[in-house]
């Protein structure tokens, strides 16, 4: 075992005590990133890609419902009429109001093609009676969503790309973690330094990073996603100079396998169940979702973990902490959805013959880094794709299962805005990028952090909710250096609450994810637009977009 104390002035990142150089470092191993990292390499640049657990720990593996896309020559019946445009309409739909048209077109438009490219790379996904199989989940107007292993979608994308990455012999520096990017005097990304397994600093130089490290679900208590989710990306994005959007809008997923005070990742129930045909109740036996939205059971999901929400603080049946989803009309269940099988046999619940107690947890940020669609930030070598970036795609609420599809498109479309860059001389000289000094950023529990936003910050808020959670971590930050895997991680998980507290308490109106109780109306003469966050000189986020007449 290394010795635990290291010399101070190494751990200041001020002198790092190892370096290695590439044309682009890629942060993340999940979809976004591998699909980036293959298509350099095929491009013919030199990639490093790095990622804080084992390569295939990351968020994507978790993904169960599937991909959503439409496939000329794929789909049969019951939707052989099913087009883009449609897939298109429909994430418009669900993005209330926010999302980016030009974006939604081109993401969406590029899928199949990106999908195809994918099955090149070995991916399988469950064949149905014409072509492949297709299932329908919630926001959707057809069945255009394909999967693999039941419910195993995520595990198959990743088990392919990690695969591919083998094969081409792209470098992964494990369990390493990246904290602040080396700029030069200009401003321009210039590479990176991380802390190694053992905390030991080190400076990785490129003229390209590729920001893929996904969400931020570690700042609630209840999540779908790992450990590892805790928003590094865009700290170390917003420490870059880089602008954040979109940030007060956190997708709940309505449907996590409830345990009684469950913390960290909960195991998901796919909304593709709901999709197969099963319903949501309360305790005491009623329909959820009767009369609340057309679709039903099969609503976008901010309706859906809303509706749950308001179901569970009347408490039916005396049941106020989840509600029950029942199942028990699907045929050959265990086959369909064997990882949610197993999940449900694991706590206790047989879902073949009683229904699925289950309740709302943190999902998905529909919020990131600013970026085009090519992944392309306003830092100058800064690039961002997946869940850590904001095309547009998804505005103020994610469409179900567009997001692996997100990925495998910006991953490839900002690879190629890489080598494009560097062809053209517009990147920085990897020397030139400064390494950052020992800056002190503040530091809250994560205990505390996550206890007081599940409280004031999750599905439901008002203003005295969210000016007592800034309190909170107000008093309880305190400055630390970033010496640390833990402190690194606190420090983001502090920053993305104070950057998404001041988005959530200045827009006064109910959009998409983000449900205000003492605004419940949405405001779109004000509010149909999204808000900007920079850091301020200080190293505090703060709102960079000006004040509209008539906002709070």
């Amino acid at each position: 075992m290394s010795d635990p104390v290291i010399d101070a002035e190494a751990k200041t990142g001020q002198n790092p005590q190892w370096e290695a150089a590439a044309d682009l470092v890629v942060l993340g191993s999940g979809v976004a990133g591998l699909t980036a990292a293959l298509r350099a390499r095929e491009l013919g640049l030199r990639v490093l890609v790095v990622t804080k657990a084992a390569v295939a720990d990351g968020n994507t593996r978790w993904a169960q419902g599937g991909v959503a896309v439409v496939l000329d020559g794929e789909h049969g019946e019951p939707d052989q009429g099913d087009t883009v445009a449609a897939h298109a309409a429909d994430t418009v739909t669900a993005g209330a109001g926010l999302c980016d048209d030009d974006a939604v077109g081109t993401i969406i438009g590029a899928g199949p093609a990106a999908v195809a490219r994918l099955r090149g790379r070995g991916a399988e996904f469950d064949a149905g009676s014409s072509g492949l199989a297709r299932t329908r989940e919630g926001g959707h107007s057809a069945f255009r969503v394909i999967h693999a292993g039941g419910d195993a979608t995520g595990a198959e994308v990743e088990r392919a790309l990690v695969a591919a990455a083998g094969e081409h012999g792209i470098p992964v520096l494990e369990r390493h973690l990246a904290v602040d990017a080396l700029r030069t005097a200009a401003g321009a990304v210039a590479g990176v330094t991380v802390l190694d397994p053992a905390g030991v600093p080190g400076v990785l130089r490129a003229p390209a990073v590729l920001l893929a490290t996904g969400g931020f679900g570690q700042l609630y208590q209840a999540t779908s996603n790992p450990e590892i989710a805790t928003g590094d990306g865009l700290a170390l994005a917003l420490r870059a100079g880089a602008l954040i959007a979109d940030i007060e809008f956190v997708q709940f997923h309505p449907t996590v396998l409830y345990t009684p005070g469950a913390r960290g990742r909960c195991p998901l129930v796919t909304e593709a169940v709901r999709g197969e045909g099963a319903v949501l109740l309360d305790g005491a036996g009623e329909r959820v979702m009767t009369g609340v939205h057309p679709l039903a059971d099969l609503a976008p999901r901010d309706v859906v973990s809303a509706a749950i929400t308001r179901r569970m603080a009347q408490a039916p049946g005396g049941v106020d902490d989840h509600v029950f989803l029942d199942a028990t009309g699907i045929s050959g269940f265990a086959r369909r959805f064997p990882t949610v099988h197993a999940a449900c046999l694991a706590a206790g619940t047989d879902p073949l013959r009683e229904p699925i107690p289950v309740t709302p947890a943190a999902h998905f940020a529909c919020g990131g880094v600013v970026t085009g669609t090519d992944g392309r930030t306003g830092v100058t070598g800064l690039y961002a794709a997946g869940e850590v970036a904001r095309t547009g795609l998804h505005g103020a609420n994610r469409l179900a299962s567009n997001s692996l599809l997100e990925g495998l498109v910006v991953g490839e479309r900002a690879a190629e805005a890489v080598a494009a860059d560097l062809a053209a001389g517009v990147l920085a000289k990897p020397r030139h990028g400064l390494t950052p000094g020992a800056a002190c950023v503040p530091v809250a529990d994560r205990d505390a952090v996550q206890r007081v936003m599940s409280r004031y910050a999750a599905i439901g808020r008002d203003a005295d909710g969210l000016a007592a959670a800034g309190s909170v971590l107000d008093l309880s930050a305190v400055d630390c250096p970033l010496w640390t895997h833990e402190a690194v991680e606190d420090a983001a998980l502090t920053m993305l609450a104070q950057a998404l507290l001041a988005a959530a308490a200045r827009r006064t109106e109910s959009r998409g994810c983000h449900v205000r109780t003492d605004a419940p109306e949405r405001d779109d003469a004000t509010w149909r637009r999204s808000q900007l966050i920079r850091l301020s000189p200080s190293g505090q986020p703060v709102l960079a977009d000006p004040v509209l007449e008539g906002a709070a």
